[in-house]
C-alpha cells in the first residue's frame, strides 16, 4: 500500500499519541475529521493498522526482572518446535515467544517480580519445557530504545 504525506502524518501522530480522540488526531495531522476517517479505515483495510492495543508497563505493576532466554531445540525429533512452544505458551510469565532461523531457534521472554520468582520460574517451568538441547539466559539491564512505530 502506498502512503502518502497525509497517510504519513495521521500514523506519526496516531502513533505518538493512540489516546487522542479522533477530533485532536485530525487537527494535529491537518486533515478535517472526515478525511482522517477514511484514512483511518482505508489504512485498516490495507492491513497497515492491524489492532488497537493497551501498552502495559510490567514494572509498573511491580516485574522488575526482565530476562530473555534463546533456546536451540533437540531437532530429532519432528515435533520439537510445535511441543516446545505449545508449552512455552501455558507459562503465564513468558510474555513474548519468537523463532528464528540460525542457531537460535526460539526466544523467550520471561518477566518476574523479582530474583527469587525468576528462580522459581526457572527451575519449575522453564528448565521443564520439551526438546531443549542448549539454553542461553540474558538479564535486561536497561531498554535503551524502543520503538513501537516506523520511521514514517
Amino acid at each position: 500500500m502506498q502512503l502518502d504525506e497525509a497517510d504519513r502524518r495521521i500514523l506519526r501522530h496516531y502513533l505518538a499519541e493512540p489516546g487522542l480522540d479522533r477530533t485532536d488526531l485530525a487537527e494535529r495531522a491537518g486533515v478535517t475529521a472526515a478525511t482522517l476517517w477514511r484514512r483511518l479505515e482505508r489504512l485498516r483495510a490495507g492491513g497497515v493498522i492491524k489492532a488497537e492495543a493497551a501498552v502495559i508497563d510490567w514494572r509498573a505493576l511491580g516485574y522488575t526482572v526482565e530476562v530473555s532466554l534463546r533456546f536451540t531445540l533437540d531437532k530429532t525429533n519432528p515435533r520439537a518446535f510445535d511441543e516446545f512452544i505449545a508449552a512455552a505458551r501455558e507459562v503465564p510469565e513468558v510474555v513474548t515467544i519468537e523463532t528464528f532461523l540460525g542457531r537460535v531457534d526460539v526466544r523467550l521472554t520471561v518477566i518476574a517480580r523479582d530474583m527469587g520468582q525468576y528462580q522459581e520460574i526457572y527451575r519449575r517451568r522453564i528448565l521443564t519445557l520439551p526438546h531443549i538441547a542448549e539454553l542461553e539466559a540474558l538479564m535486561l539491564i536497561a531498554t535503551i530504545k524502543d520503538e513501537e512505530g516506523l520511521p514514517i
